[in-house]
C-alpha cells in the first residue's frame, strides 16, 4: 500500500530533456522573470518621459507667447477698465534711467603703432684706414658736441708734411730770386763777355780780309779761306747770344716764369693741406652732444673707413615714427598736438612732419612726431608708441551703457524703457512715479569698453533703464525719480 504523501512529492520533480528541475530552482527563474518585466517597464516609463519632455521644450515657447499675450491683453483690459491701481508705491521696483539725446553721428578710435626714435643717431667712424692708438670714450658716457672720441696713428702724415714743407721752401726761394731779378755783377760780366767777343770779332774779321787777298792772289787753298770765314761767323752768334744775355738780365726775369714758380708753391700748399685735413681726420669728434650707446673698438686696432668705432645717440629731441593708412592723414596736421601712449603713459607729441613718400614696407604714411620735454628720461628710443586717432562715421542713433543692453535670441539685443505712466497708491508727495516698462529693439553699431552706440525702434527722449535690467519683464510696473 503507497503512502499518500509520497505522490505529491513525485510530482514536484519533473524530467526535461533527461534533467531534472528542482523547486528551488524552478522559484529563483520566476523571481529573475519578474524583475526583467519590472525593468522593462521602467524602460518605458523613461522613453515616454523624453518623448514628452521634447514636445514640451518645442511647445513652451509657443505657449508662453499665446500666454503672454492673454496676460497683455487682460492687464490692458484692466487698466482700461480700473484706471486706478490698488498697487503701493512702496510694493515697486525702482530703476535706475538715463533720458536719450539723438546723435547724427559717431566717432570710432583707430590705433596705429610705431617706435619711438632719437633724433638723431650716427654710427661713427674714421674717414681713412689706419691703426687705432686712443679710445678716449666707453659706453654710456655723455660727450658735448667737438669731443674727441678716438684717433689715429698719424706718423707717416707728419713725415710727410715735414717733406713738404722743405720743397715749399725751396720754391719760395727760387720765386723771390726770379722777382729780384740778376744782380749787378751778373749783369756785368755779361757785358765783359759781350766786349770779349767783339774783340775777338773784330780780329776774326781783319783775318777773314787778309785770307781773302791770298785766296784771290792764290796763295792759299779755299779750305784755308773758308776756314777763317767759318770763325768769323762763330764768334759772331756768340756775340749775340751775349747781347741777348745782357739784354734779359737788364729787363729781368720774365713773368711767366715768376708765374709758374708761384704755381708750383701753391700746388706744394695743396698737398699740405690735403696731409693737414687727413691728420684732422685722424682724431674722431661727436658731430652733436648725446650718448655713447655702442663702442666697437680697442686701442691697436687697425680699420679702414668703412668700420664703425662707436654709435652716439642725441639727448635732445625725441621722436616717433608712426605709419597711418593714407585715408586717414586728413585727420593729422603738421602743428597739431596729439597723444601718444608709450607703455602704461599717455605723452604730449606735435606732428612736425608728414613724410611725402608712402613706406615700401606696409604701403602706410609715415607721421614723424615731436614729443614734449617732459618724456625726456622717461621714453627710450626702440619703444613701441600708439597714436588713437578718431574717424566720425555718419548714422543716427544713440549712446547707451552697456548694463542697458538685454540679451535676446538669435543674437538680437534689445532694452527697456518707460512707457506710458500707471497710477498707484501713495502715501507721501513723492517725486517717484510708476511707468509700464516696454521693450524696444536694437542694433548695435558700435561698441566701447563701457558703451555701446545703438539704432532701432528707440526716439529721442526716451527714458532707458540702464541698470537691473535681469529683475524685469515687458509691462512691468516700476517706478523711477523724473
Amino acid at each position: 500500500m503507497l503512502d499518500s504523501r509520497s505522490v505529491p512529492q513525485n510530482k514536484k520533480k519533473l524530467v526535461v530533456n533527461k534533467q531534472i528541475v528542482s523547486p528551488r530552482k524552478e522559484a529563483s527563474q520566476k523571481i529573475a522573470n519578474k524583475n526583467k518585466i519590472k525593468k522593462l517597464h521602467l524602460l518605458w516609463a523613461v522613453t515616454n518621459l523624453l518623448i514628452s519632455s521634447v514636445i514640451l521644450i518645442g511647445v513652451t515657447p509657443v505657449l508662453q507667447k499665446w500666454f503672454s499675450g492673454i496676460s497683455t491683453a487682460k492687464a490692458n483690459q484692466s487698466s482700461r477698465q480700473s484706471p486706478r491701481s490698488t498697487t503701493a508705491l512702496s510694493s515697486l521696483l525702482p530703476v535706475e534711467t538715463m533720458v536719450l539725446e539723438k546723435q547724427k553721428a559717431y566717432q570710432v578710435g583707430r590705433s596705429y603703432t610705431g617706435k619711438i626714435e632719437s633724433y638723431r643717431s650716427s654710427e661713427l667712424g674714421f674717414e681713412r684706414s689706419g691703426q687705432v692708438m686712443r679710445v678716449e670714450v666707453k659706453e654710456g658716457d655723455r660727450v658735448s658736441k667737438g669731443t674727441p672720441l678716438a684717433s689715429l696713428d698719424t706718423r707717416n702724415l707728419v713725415a710727410q708734411e715735414q717733406e713738404i714743407l722743405a720743397q715749399r721752401a725751396q720754391a719760395v726761394a727760387k720765386l723771390r730770386e726770379k722777382q729780384a731779378g740778376p744782380r749787378r755783377q751778373t749783369i756785368a760780366a755779361a757785358q765783359a763777355s759781350v766786349r770779349n767777343l767783339k774783340s775777338q770779332l773784330v780780329l776774326a774779321e781783319n783775318k777773314h780780309k787778309r785770307r781773302e787777298s791770298l785766296y784771290k792772289q792764290g796763295a792759299i787753298s779755299r779750305e784755308q779761306f773758308e776756314e777763317v770765314l767759318f770763325e768769323e761767323q762763330r764768334i759772331q752768334a756768340l756775340l749775340d747770344e751775349a747781347q741777348s744775355k745782357v739784354e734779359e738780365l737788364r729787363e729781368g726775369t720774365r713773368p711767366e716764369r715768376i708765374e709758374a714758380q708761384q704755381a708750383q708753391i701753391k700746388q706744394l700748399d695743396a698737398s699740405l693741406k690735403s696731409i693737414r685735413i687727413n691728420k684732422e681726420k685722424s682724431i674722431l669728434k661727436a658731430p652733436f652732444s648725446g650718448t655713447i650707446s655702442v663702442r666697437y673698438v680697442d686701442e691697436g686696432t687697425a680699420v679702414s673707413n668703412r668700420d664703425t668705432i662707436v654709435r652716439l645717440v642725441e639727448d635732445g629731441k625725441i621722436e616717433a615714427k608712426i605709419g597711418i593708412p593714407v585715408n586717414a592723414d586728413n585727420k593729422i596736421e603738421e602743428g597739431s598736438r596729439q597723444k601718444l601712449k608709450i607703455g602704461d603713459k599717455e605723452y604730449e607729441a606735435t606732428v612736425s612732419s608728414i613724410l611725402p613718400e608712402l613706406d615700401s614696407r606696409n604701403r602706410t604714411l609715415t607721421v614723424v612726431l615731436t614729443l614734449d620735454e617732459s618724456a625726456r628720461g622717461e621714453v627710450w628710443a626702440g619703444q613701441v608708441a600708439k597714436l588713437n586717432i578718431q574717424n566720425d562715421i555718419s548714422s543716427s542713433g544713440y549712446w547707451l551703457p552697456t548694463t542697458a543692453l538685454v540679451r535676446g535670441g538669435r543674437g538680437l539685443w534689445s532694452v527697456y524703457v518707460l512707457g506710458k505712466p500707471a497710477e498707484v497708491s501713495s502715501g507721501d508727495s513723492s517725486t517717484q512715479k510708476a511707468f509700464h516698462i516696454e521693450k524696444r529693439f536694437v542694433e548695435i553699431l558700435h561698441m566701447e569698453s563701457n558703451r555701446v552706440f545703438v539704432r532701432g525702434t528707440l526716439q529721442d527722449r526716451d527714458r532707458v533703464v540702464i541698470n537691473g535690467t535681469h529683475r524685469l519683464v515687458p509691462n512691468q510696473i516700476v517706478i523711477s525719480s523724473l
